[in-house]
């Protein structure tokens, strides 16, 4: 039996987001960023037609388009609509996959016996935008890969449906750069032989193509073919990732507490952006000299960013170590991860802060975590869980 396998994905969600809470903003040529010295991190679709993108330097947005309306963003605010968003869906599909802050994937198998896949996926995009206010596109069809070029395709406020018998016909005239994987440097490579179509790409040999590309060349045949058995992976709140470190004499020293939690956050923060995650939940963990452990945890706006998680953590710490007594471990966690990169940060910084992590990043990944750090936890040895 074919899967049925819904990809939903917000209609620019930052944008929507403050047009939700501000009305004028309709209809106005928009960018979400970190100000003049900043990047794009999501812009309009009025914006979009001056060619304004992602990731973009502000600077140059705004060369493109001048009369564009720069806004800082607010990452809480969409934190807590990416929340709603989630409950709504998690009340109604049976299989949830959230890929990210506004992106879902969704595995209604079986449906179709009740009241048909598509329509039951039309109504939950209603209730949707009825319960939050916010636009959203979606398509459904037999695996993630077909649907979620689907939904970019349908693109804004779209619904689509790809059944088993037209997955080939829809995806062959579309460009290489509608498949997931595909990159600016592997359509540049294949551009210049001639391939620019999927239909062209999923004629070509399997094997030559994974000798061009290395091993994610299957991969992308198999998607150019229309073929993905991945499985829509259930979201969890629970999913997490933490630290401990224990102390060979237990200590009261202020200090070197903080210095030790700054190099965790550090080490976890790094994990974070490493397999492109982003946390919404900090929680802190101490244990006293007497074994009495007490907990503490608060909700932030997505993040991976060191400074940022570094300040919840230390406040958190404040409130929570109250006794002055001893302590024998202190321990953080980061949970309610999302898929997601550090640029959905990007209107918090700038764009040196952005480079800064970026090549901070690249000498960890190639010398070693050890190989650069803040001076506040470089003396930190610990392991992660």
């Amino acid at each position: 039996m074919a899967r049925s396998i819904v990809h939903m994905d917000m209609d620019t969600f930052f944008v929507s987001c403050e047009r939700l809470t501000n009305s004028k903003l309709n209809g106005l040529p928009l960018i979400i960023g970190g100000g003049d010295r900043g990047v794009v991190a999501s812009c309009s679709y009025e914006a979009r037609t001056f060619g304004v993108r992602s990731a973009m330097p502000i600077k140059m947005a705004l060369r493109l388009c001048p009369q564009a309306k720069v806004m800082k963003g607010d990452m809480e605010l969409y934190s807590k609509l990416s929340h709603d968003i989630t409950q709504v869906i998690e009340e109604k599909a049976p299989i949830v996959e959230k890929a990210s802050i506004d992106e879902f994937y969704l595995d209604i198998t079986g449906m179709d016996r009740f009241h048909g896949c598509y329509q039951w996926t039309n109504e939950l995009s209603q209730s949707i935008t009825k319960e939050t206010g916010l636009p959203l596109s979606f398509a459904l069809s037999v695996n993630k890969t077909v649907s979620k070029i689907g939904t970019g395709e349908s693109k804004p406020t779209g619904k689509l449906e790809i059944p088993e018998t037209m997955v080939k016909s829809f995806l062959n005239p579309l460009s290489i750069q509608k498949i997931p994987m595909v990159g600016d440097v592997t359509f540049q490579l294949l551009s210049r032989i001639g391939i620019r179509t999927i239909q062209t790409l999923s004629e070509m040999p399997a094997e030559v193509l994974q000798q061009m590309i290395g091993k994610n060349g299957i991969d992308i045949w198999k998607k150019a073919n229309g073929i993905d058995n991945n499985p829509v992976e259930p979201y969890t709140e629970r999913k997490s990732i933490s630290t401990e470190h224990t102390f060979g004499q237990d200590t009261i020293d202020i200090q070197k507490l903080k210095s030790i939690l700054v190099g965790m956050v550090e080490k976890l923060a790094f994990q974070l952006r490493s397999e492109e995650w982003l946390t919404s939940t900090v929680v802190i963990k101490i244990r006293y000299s007497n074994f009495d452990t007490e907990t503490k945890q608060c909700r932030i706006p997505y993040t991976s960013a060191d400074h940022t998680l570094t300040r919840s953590v230390t406040e958190l710490f404040d409130k929570l170590y109250q006794r002055r007594m001893r302590l024998r471990l202190i321990g953080i966690r980061f949970s309610g991860l999302v898929r997601g990169t550090y640029q959905i940060n990007m209107f918090e910084d700038t764009e040196e802060m952005l480079s800064l992590y970026q090549a901070m990043d690249r000498m960890k990944k190639r010398y070693g975590f050890d190989a650069v750090a803040r001076c506040a936890g470089a003396t930190l040895k610990v392991k992660n869980k």
